[in-house]
């Protein structure tokens, strides 16, 4: 049992200099992402041929199971095709005759949200890139995984995903494990809304949550003074003390947003029962897909694999370089949190 205590609190000063260590490095990231900011934005838009992605790994498990002198005959025979392919195609465009390419394109888009919807900065870049480039005949997918946020945030999302639609581009939402609230709101976009059988979707309800230490500072005679100039400048206040007419003003701006939320859905998806759809609750894969808040159960790996057969799929992202420092700080977060999440999975199996 002493043993077991030694180990416990042997433990628990870990956690405390682990958690001080994320603490010192958030500052220091915080600090370099502020000097950054006043730097002039830069980066690059990087593609991906998934194709050639998939077709690597399957000539990987191929290759395992014939001889090396075989494997490398077929590389050679691979090499040799794409060689004829793109002679032809520069023999084709020395004579002004551009080579008609049968297959159409689908075009590949990772937008993973948080509260501030902080990925709509790149995700505007790589729409407009795609839209300099993009036929009438190709597709945009766009692999949504998001519980939500800040309704503007992603109202801006849904928006950027709206340029698509208004290019006459397919777009099609593809929900692997989550899109709920504002990840839904951007979803409903799509001509078509994919999910896993067991992604949550929907959520079309408003939050605000307002936590308030007015009884605590007066037990204190700490005072707070809040001036306003205008009748509803402050609803609910952190500090001050909270009235019902406060209250009753911010229920009333509630409303008023998940009414502009559910009138959005329904122009992108006009089919939909909102009365039985905007109460707020998620649904799982199929039960979502009864409700028609999504189109097809799928994965975002079957649907693009199977996309590979007749089109050329593409993924797209704007990167960013990062500073030395800033990699530094990245590396030794990822190696703290994951010391810390193991400390604690071990405090956890101690207790059970």
């Amino acid at each position: 049992m002493d043993f077991l205590l030694e180990y416990l609190g042997f433990l628990a000063k870990t956690a405390t200099v682990v958690v001080a260590a994320l603490i010192v490095l958030s500052a220091v990231a915080a600090t370099s992402a502020h000097r950054a900011m006043r730097k002039p934005p830069g980066g690059q838009i990087e593609i991906t041929l998934l194709n050639d992605r998939l077709r690597d790994m399957g000539r990987a498990i191929e290759e395992a199971s014939i001889s090396h002198a075989a494997a490398k005959r077929q590389r050679k025979r691979e090499a040799k095709a794409r060689k004829h392919d793109r002679k032809r195609r520069d023999k084709a465009g020395r004579r002004g005759r551009p080579v008609e390419d049968p297959r159409r394109r689908v075009f590949v888009l990772n937008f993973n949200g948080d509260i501030q919807a902080s990925a709509v900065d790149n995700l505007r870049l790589e729409i407009s890139a795609v839209l300099a480039s993009a036929a009438e005949t190709d597709e945009v997918v766009v692999r949504v995984e998001s519980a939500g946020g800040m309704v503007h945030a992603y109202g801006l999302g849904a928006s950027q995903l709206a340029r698509v639609r208004s290019h006459g581009l397919k777009l099609t939402a593809a929900v692997d494990k989550v899109a709920a609230s504002g990840g839904y709101l951007m979803a409903a976009v799509a001509d078509r809304v994919l999910a896993a059988p067991f992604a949550v979707v929907g959520s079309i309800g408003v939050l605000a949550q307002i936590p308030n230490i007015h009884r605590l500072l007066k037990k204190h005679d700490v005072d707070v003074e809040v001036l306003t100039a205008g009748r509803y400048k402050r609803t609910l206040d952190v500090l001050g003390e909270n009235t019902e007419q406060g209250r009753e003003k911010l229920r009333e701006e509630l409303e008023d947003i998940h009414a502009l939320f559910k009138e959005y859905v329904a122009d992108w998806r006009p089919s939909l029962n909102l009365d039985a759809v905007s109460t707020g609750e998620a649904w799982y894969g199929q039960r979502a897909l009864d409700r028609a808040l999504v189109d097809e159960l799928v994965t975002s790996d079957e649907y693009l694999a199977r996309a590979c057969a007749d089109a050329e799929v593409l993924e797209v992202a704007w990167v960013e370089p990062k500073r030395p420092i800033e990699r530094l700080v990245g590396q030794f977060s990822s190696v703290i949190e994951s010391t810390l999440h193991r400390l604690m999975d071990r405090m956890m199996g101690g207790f059970r």
